[in-house]
């Protein structure tokens, strides 16, 4: 039996479909982490923002949110305006959203690690294992086979209308509607359920460079838990009362609902089925009594 044959690449640099020392493949890197890590984001069309228009923007931003993080969670330092390529993005969320990695790991031969001191080195019959891109054992965003599972997929996801021409995300952390409800009110304000700063409680807001900026930002719709929702189902989120523990507390009244509601049904049905075999009970006693007395009464008429 011939023994597994030896990887010629390290661990953290297996050949890759396109060169990993390109920018285009370090972004596609990146996106594809941001993907998989940041359940909620919102997407953004900004026009041309300038310099000390971004500076201002994310100023207020991080100010704004930092007042709403309270001692035990600090989600306004995670949160990040950025600006993406829209093509390398819209790459990097087919690979995370139709591809399996796993999947592929299963069906790839084995091969041994050349550090690992398990590895039997000096055993004749080791093959020599060239690195080649279309390995089936590599599984990573920017493997060969990654590329061959999703370049039939191009315009297929429901986000990807909205990845044309000047596009910022806005990611956060973790699905907070109160943070996403200061985020709206900041970069989206509508009012009177996002509505903007007073100039009185916040000057910086109102400078001119900021209003100019925050001008050039339209909200396009957002990713939540992997989810597509419009501008509208964007401010529901973020119009929870109370935040989570707002949503958890409704997603409790709702399950005692059901389960009350479903109780008395049950209860119901079993009271409902009580009465009618009760009742056909008394029926047929009262029709095996009723025979009973013809029969006596026959006898008694011949005796």
């Amino acid at each position: 039996m011939s023994a597994p044959p030896i990887t010629r690449y390290p661990l953290t640099q297996t050949p890759s479909h396109r060169p990993p020392e390109f920018r285009k493949s370090q972004l596609h890197r990146q996106y594809t982490s941001l993907l998989r890590s940041t359940p909620l984001m919102l997407i953004f069309q900004h026009n041309n923002l300038k310099a000390t228009e971004w500076m201002a923007v994310r100023r207020e931003l991080a100010a704004a949110l930092r007042k709403v993080d309270d001692n035990d969670s600090l989600i306004a330092e995670g949160i990040k305006l950025q600006i993406i390529q829209c093509s390398i993005f819209s790459a990097a969320l087919r690979v995370v959203e139709y591809w399996d990695p796993n999947a592929s790991a299963n069906n790839s031969p084995e091969t041994s690690e050349p550090s690992n001191p398990a590895t039997q080195s000096s055993v004749a019959g080791i093959q020599n294992s060239t690195p080649s891109p279309s390995d089936p054992s590599f599984t990573h965003s920017l493997s060969r086979a990654a590329y061959n599972a999703v370049s039939s997929k191009r315009n297929t996801h429901p986000l990807t209308p909205l990845l044309s021409g000047p596009i910022a995300l806005l990611t956060i952390p973790t699905v907070s509607p109160l943070h996403l409800k200061t985020a709206l009110s900041i970069l989206a304000p509508r009012a009177p359920d996002f509505a903007a700063p007073t100039r009185r409680a916040n000057p910086g807001y109102h400078d001119p460079t900021t209003q100019v900026g925050l001008q050039k930002l339209l909200l396009l719709g957002a990713r939540v838990e992997g989810r597509v929702l419009d501008t509208e189902g964007t401010r529901w989120v973020g119009g929870i009362e109370g935040g989570m523990e707002g949503l958890r507390g409704q997603l409790v009244g709702m399950l005692q609902g059901f389960g009350a509601g479903l109780t008395g049904a049950l209860e119901g049905a079993s009271r409902s089925l009580y009465f009618t075999v009760e009742g056909r009970r008394m029926m047929l006693e009262e029709q095996e009594g009723g025979g009973k007395d013809k029969g006596e009464g026959e006898g008694e008429g011949k005796g």
